[in-house]
């Protein structure tokens, strides 16, 4: 690895990552707290964002895990895709959204071309977003790897709850580098006490299988059915001895993740600092 990947943290599972010149963000949200539908229920959102789509700035292409749930693609998520050249996602998405999203099944990958002539590869990869024998329930979801020459293999995990699937993506395409884990240990009645999301113990256990030494957790607070957060990861981390892998940013900070070639972010973020 040669080069630094950036991660800004703007709230739940949103986050602009930026790597060989490129600029992706993951599962926009920007609508401000409250309660929002989803079939005879709601979510109640409990943190605004630290950023609306305006102050994002452009990016080149969006990373949705899902489409169905509005903690991960909100009001304003929705509309903000009309202004990206690109989403990657599943193709339950792109039948319901059409474009500009792409469905990206798993182990298939896009090249998206960067600024210096190289490629950066996205590959989409399985994610389950809950108990096995709930995708009726729960819906289609997704995961993605990017990868390319000279850069930090990357997983982002989507809303996947399976470290079973995880251990399928390393023996595929680890070790990673970085791991953008969606965490918060997200539980609804809808699957009764299972998770919809990895705990904070099975997001140090997945850093773990995955081999990464930098973890960015996001998708842990800002949502009232998140049932863990800030306060339990780093104990989670600390218990497998893994609490320098971890990257816990406040909402609107970014983070350099690797690489040892100077670089500046341009995540606009007023506070980033440089992990070692």
């Amino acid at each position: 690895m040669t080069a630094d990947l950036s991660v800004r943290y703007l709230g739940g599972p949103t986050a602009v990552i930026e790597v060989g010149g490129l600029r992706l963000i993951t599962d926009p949200t920007f609508d401000e707290p409250g309660d929002y539908p989803i079939g005879d229920r709601a979510l109640t959102k409990t943190m605004p964002p630290s950023a609306g789509p305006g102050e994002v700035g452009p990016v080149d292409a969006v990373l949705l895990s899902h489409d169905q749930h509005p903690d991960n693609l909100d009001r304003s998520g929705r509309a903000y895709l009309g202004g990206v050249p690109l989403t990657l996602s599943t193709g339950a998405a792109r039948d319901r959204l059409g474009d500009p999203v792409r469905a990206l099944p798993n182990w298939e990958h896009v090249e998206l071309p960067r600024p210096d002539g190289g490629t950066l590869r996205v590959t989409g990869v399985p994610a389950l977003h809950g108990p096995p024998g709930t995708e009726h329930l729960v819906g289609e979801v997704t995961g993605f790897v990017l990868s390319g020459s000279g850069l930090p293999t990357t997983y982002v995990s989507g809303d996947n709850a399976s470290l079973d699937l995880v251990r399928a993506i390393a023996e595929r395409l680890g070790p990673m580098d970085v791991a953008v884990l969606f965490a918060g240990g997200a539980k609804t009645p809808l699957v009764g006490d299972a998770y919809l999301t990895l705990s904070s113990e099975q997001a140090a256990e997945a850093a773990r299988i995955l081999g990464a030494p930098q973890v960015v957790p996001v998708h842990f607070e800002g949502w009232a059915h998140f049932t863990q957060g800030r306060d339990t990861l780093l104990p989670a981390f600390e218990r497998l001895g893994l609490a320098d892998r971890l990257h816990l940013l406040a909402p609107g900070e970014c983070d350099i993740c690797g690489g040892a070639t100077p670089h500046t972010p341009r995540c606009g973020a007023s506070d980033h600092r440089r992990s070692p």
